[in-house]
């Protein structure tokens, strides 16, 4: 069996500074764009002449933070519940042979400033930091398959839970609306895909969760398939 290696040419910056809460897939989430920025050597702009011209990258990264858990021949899927297994090449799991994924993420602009290579990306599905392999151009004529069937995923996963702010959080929003005027949405939509682990879902007692986005710890509770913020606290 043949071993390759791969060297890493960029790294994610995101507003989702730990995996939970990262949304299931890219474009869910309105304001949870990032950027991609290139490392050396690969950070010229030669590299990325005419991307510009596509709306739409496929960007290969690995699954950094879970890799060290090993690859698994059955997983259960979230979108199941939790409770049933399917085979791991069944699915979009972490934890694969080699914990490698992809996204079609939308390529918002090119930037090259110096030795800077930065590529703005639309809404992402991947946590700050992630290393980048590779990244190539979605080329609809050829990848957009409208008649394709999809198991158990063929539908967008729900978004309808119902987020509410505390005063506290209120008050929070408010400090921050100069410089994230966006913000209240971006949470919004972040907890309307209610995150919590699928063994979680059906629980009817309150719990707290907490999760760090952008540059703020977020502590919210869900009471009743409600969802309450209650603090919105500087990193």
């Amino acid at each position: 069996m043949s071993v390759f290696s791969f060297n890493q040419i960029g790294v994610i910056r995101s507003p989702y500074k730990e995996k939970f809460a990262v949304p299931r897939q890219p474009g869910l989430i309105e304001d949870g764009g990032g950027e991609l920025q290139l490392l050396a050597p690969y950070n010229q702009p030669e590299a990325v002449r005419g991307l510009s011209d596509f709306s739409h990258l496929w960007v290969m990264f690995v699954f950094h933070q879970t890799m060290e858990g090993g690859w698994r021949p059955t997983v259960r899927p979230p979108r199941l519940g939790g409770n049933a297994r399917m085979g791991v090449f069944a699915t979009r799991s972490t934890f694969r042979p080699n914990p490698i994924g992809m996204s079609l993420i939308e390529l918002k602009g090119v930037r090259c400033q110096g030795s800077e290579v930065v590529l703005e990306l639309g809404s992402l599905d991947l946590v700050d930091g992630t290393p980048v392999i590779d990244i190539k151009p979605y080329l609809p004529f050829a990848e957009s398959q409208p008649q394709a069937r999809a198991g158990f995923a063929q539908l967008a996963p729900d978004a309808n839970m119902q987020v509410d702010f505390s005063t506290a959080a209120e008050h929070q929003l408010s400090q921050q609306q100069k410089r994230y005027p966006n913000l209240r949405r971006f949470l919004t939509q972040v907890l309307a895909q209610d995150p919590r682990p699928a063994y979680r879902k059906e629980d009817s007692e309150s719990r707290e969760y907490a999760v760090l986005l952008l540059e703020f710890n977020v502590r919210w509770r869900v009471i009743d398939q409600q969802t309450e913020v209650l603090s919105i606290d500087p990193c």
